[in-house]
Order: C-alpha cells, then structure tokens, then sequence
C-alpha cells in the first residue's frame, strides 16, 4: 500500500470502526499476565496529564490530535513488572511506533509519544520495570529482574503488548514497525535489532548509549580526570567557555571553511599551548596553567589500560559547551550509581577507589545484558533498516563511540558478504550536542525531528515546521526507505532564527552518511543546503 493511501485511509480509521475506548475494551485485547490502569479518549487539542508520581517524565503532553490513552502493566520475570503507555490517535496512520527512555530514568515517556501521535502513528513507551530519575539507579541494587527489565525486556514485552492491542483496538494489520530513541534510548533500539529482529521494520537510534560496560565506567573516569577540585591540574567550568573560544579559532579553519562550525574535529591540528599562561598572569581566568594544559591534553585522549587495551573514546574538541561530566566535585550518578547498585560495590563504594579494574567486573557481570553486541544479521535478514546520527559536539557520551561501534558491526558483517550500508546508515551531526541543540556560538542546523528534538522546539511540533518531507525529517527519510527502498544518503540539519517559532531559517546543511562529509562548492550562500555536497 502507497504512504499517501496509508495517510489518507488512517483519516478514515477512527469513525470507520467505532473506537471504543474503555478499560473493558483495552483489557479484552490483552494477553494473559497483563492488565489495564487506565483507558480514556482525549478530544482534538486536549492535554494529557501524567499521572503524579512519574519521577522519569512528568512534564504533559498537549495539544495532542483525538486519540485514546492507554496504561498497561505487565507481569515479568522474578514477580516483577513494567508498564506502558500507548496513544491510539483516532486519524490513525496504519503504522506503529516505540520510543525511547534516557539515562536510568523510570517511567512513561508520555511527552515524546506526543509528536508521533501527531505524525498518526500509535504511539508506545515503557517505563522499564521502574519509576526513578534520570541519575538514579538505587532501584537496581540487588534486584537483577528489574535490571534485566531495563536492559532489554521491558521494551521488547511492550513492544510486543502493544502491537497487540493496536491491531485489535483498529481491527486491522498494523502496516509497519518504527522505533525511535536517543541515548539509553539509541542503546534500546539497537538491543532491539539485536536480540528482537522481528520487532521493528525501522529503528532511528540518536547517540546510542550501547557500551554499557564501558560508558558507565567512562563517566567516573573522565569526572576523575578532572578532580579533585582543590589540585594544581584542576580545570574550572569557568575555563570551559574559554576553551572552547579557542578550540573553535583553530578548529573552525581547518575543515575548509569558516563558519563557527567544527565539521571535522578528528583532524583538527589543536594547539593547547596557545592557551597557555604567560609568565606575568597570576589570575588565570582566561588561561591555562601547565597542570590544567596536561588535563586538558587527557580529556582529548581515548580511554587506554595500563595493558594498552582501547577501553572507550575520548571528548571531541568542539563539546566544551556541555561539560556536565567534568564540572562537579565527584562523578555524574551516570557513573556512580552504575557501579554502587548495578555491578553491586554498595551504596557506600568511594569513587575515590576507581581503576580500570572496574571495566572487567562490567564486563563480567553486562547487567541488563544492556551492552549491544555487533552480530545484527537477524535484523538485516529480516529486511530491517537502522538509522543512527550522533552529534560531533556531544559532551555526555563521546561521539566516537558510534562510529567505533557502526565499524565493529562492519567488521563482524562483511566477512560474512553483507553490505552493512544496505541496512544500517550512520550520520554525524556537526555542532550538536547530545541528541539535541547546538551552543550560540556554533548555531549549527541541527534539528532534523529525530528523537527527543521536537519538544525542544515546542510542546506541539512535530516533523520539520516549513520543511515536513523525507529530505528534512529523518522519521520520513526512515519511512521512506522501509516502504519505499529509497535509502537516504544525507537528511538537511536546520536552524531557526527564533526556535520557539520557527518562522525564519537560518541555516540548512546536508547531514552526510558516514564517512562522508559536507563540502561547500565555493559559490552561493553558504547557510543554504543546496550549496553543500557530500565527499568522502
């Protein structure tokens, strides 16, 4: 069945079938072990209110076209359970659609299933077998059922649930499957196309957090890098804004072209010592001291082991505008409460004590099975498409450790006589940070609807404002490419003047496939998309 003929039959869907939404109606589509919260239409423009309690994401979701809203829990292993939350819009497109979760966050991501209603799609989130807070992982101590449940069970049973429910609440065939998620929740997608390739027929994965073993270790590491507050070697946040003003003078040149954008920031030839204080400055408030020079030389420099073993990616020049990691006086919870309560030390392990050695009990433990590991062949035997971007300007996971992993998968595949790139595309995003945004100084094109963007922009965009067509929205470009065959080489990046309006452009760029990059032609205006191609 054509797009256009899907859209304009899912207009029809609601009235033409009589919709009932009930809690009787959902329950009788439900399999056994899984039972209704709640169930209730919403009018055309309505809010959905999160119910109280949601610590994950308790911001509501407005504005939202005719739909019904459903809340489901699920038994699961251990006498544990998860729940889900699914919007069944009246004008239903005919296709499904899961999105991610973030961090160690419990609880429905109502706000983000809020665009995908408005695309037509049903719309599902899980809340991962928990309720907690981005950085809180107490919720894990000692429980490996609701580890397990966050690592990759929840979603695939909601998943599964769901679908269920669409397909009886429309009586009819859900048409396609779509996945889209951002860091934990690029990591959820990939597990999916991993473990579950039957669960999806596209997956956009945005900055994919999958090296759970060694990211979580990572973000002690690089706090410790940068600790304790008191030493010599101690770089402020104050110092960051000055760091990134230089790396930005020397970076921005080298990759052809100045434009307060650092395209390429692999090759960048950075000089820290051109940051270095001089003998007559006492205060250094807009410089560097050796000690700080050195640290700062560290924080540029893959993870190695004492045994020379690559363990993780370093920062990119150019993510100094989010620092987060670096700025506190002890790690991010990211990293804390990873190895207090998911590898077991306790609520009361001294980040003090941290060595390499704590990547090998990761290793040995992988909870939640979170880490993906790269055999996706079931996923590409099925016909499935994966869609990942990461931004070059990302401070909370290093971009690099996308493309490590999209090599790995090449690596494990093409021996094999399977063309990754037939099913499995990756876009880097110049100027981005994680998943979402761009620094002022960059004002890079980084919107393109992936996930977590639109709510950026406004609690009721959805697609690309002024641009809502396969070239400009990566959820079109992937729909394209599963119905269609039409794969995408580049999807355009834009940056609004005002984004709380997104009135004005004031910038688009071809986003390319890995590894190639943007290149102006020499002619024309520059902030213009179509005066950029893509080169190896």
């Amino acid at each position: 069945m054509r797009t256009d003929t899907l859209l304009r039959y899912g207009a029809l869907a609601g009235a033409a079938h009589g919709l009932d939404c009930s809690v009787k109606a959902i329950q009788a589509c439900l399999p056994e072990g899984a039972s209704v919260n709640f169930a209730y239409p919403l009018g055309a423009g309505s809010t959905f209110t999160v119910p109280s309690g949601d610590l994950g994401y308790p911001t509501n979701a407005v504005g939202l076209p005719a739909l019904c809203a459903v809340s489901v829990q699920v038994q699961s292993i251990m006498n544990s359970s998860y729940g889900l939350g699914l919007f069944l819009p009246q004008a239903w497109n005919g296709r499904f659609l899961a999105v991610g979760n973030g961090g160690f966050a419990g609880g429905i991501n109502w706000l983000d299933m809020g665009p995908g209603a408005r695309y037509g799609f049903a719309t599902m989130s899980t809340d991962t077998g928990h309720n907690s807070t981005l950085f809180d992982g107490a919720w894990a101590y000692n429980h490996p059922e609701r580890v397990e449940n966050w690592g990759h069970l929840a979603m695939h049973g909601s998943v599964v649930t769901s679908k269920i429910i669409t397909s009886k609440f429309y009586k009819k065939k859900i048409a396609y499957n779509y996945y889209a998620g951002c860091s934990t929740g690029g990591r959820q997608g990939l597990k999916e196309a991993e473990l579950y390739p039957e669960d999806f027929d596209g997956i956009i994965a945005g900055a994919p957090a999958w090296w759970t073993t060694h990211l979580q270790p990572w973000t002690n590491k690089i706090a410790l890098d940068n600790l304790p507050v008191g030493a010599d070697s101690r770089i402020p946040p104050a110092l960051f804004p000055v760091i990134a003003a230089a790396v930005l003078k020397q970076c921005d040149p080298q990759d052809g072209l100045t434009d307060t954008i650092i395209s390429d920031p692999s090759n960048c030839d950075f000089k820290p010592a051109a940051l270095l204080c001089g003998s007559d400055n006492t205060t250094s408030t807009t410089c560097l001291t050796s000690p700080q020079i050195e640290t700062l030389k560290t924080i540029y420099s893959d993870w190695i082991s004492d045994n020379s073993t690559f363990l993780f990616p370093h920062l990119q020049m150019g993510s100094e505008g989010q620092w987060p990691l670096l700025a506190g006086a002890a790690p991010n919870g990211l990293g804390t409460e990873f190895v207090k309560y998911f590898l077991g030390l306790g609520p009361n392990w001294d980040f003090n004590s941290f060595t390499d050695e704590i990547v090998e009990l990761a290793e040995s433990i992988n909870p939640g099975k979170a880490t993906v590991k790269y055999d996706l062949s079931a996923f590409q035997k099925k016909g499935g498409k994966i869609l990942a971007y990461h931004g070059l300007s990302d401070g909370l996971i290093p971009t690099g450790s996308t493309p490590y992993f999209y090599e790995q998968v090449t690596k494990t595949l093409n021996p094999r006589g399977i063309n990754v790139d037939g099913f499995f595309r990756f876009f880097l995003v110049p100027g981005m940070g994680h998943c979402t945004g761009t620094t002022a100084a960059f004002n890079a094109p980084w919107y393109f609807a992936g996930p977590n963007q639109a709510p950026v922009l406004g609690p009721t965009v959805y697609s690309v404002p002024g641009f809502k067509d396969k070239d400009h929205d990566s959820m079109l470009a992937m729909m394209a490419w599963v119905e269609k065959g039409t794969a995408p080489d580049q999807i355009i990046g834009t940056k609004y003047v005002d984004e709380s309006t997104q009135t004005t452009v004031l910038r688009q760029r071809p986003l390319c496939m890995y590894p190639k990059k943007a290149k102006y032609t020499g002619t024309g205006d520059v902030n213009a998309a179509k005066n950029w191609v893509c080169k190896a």
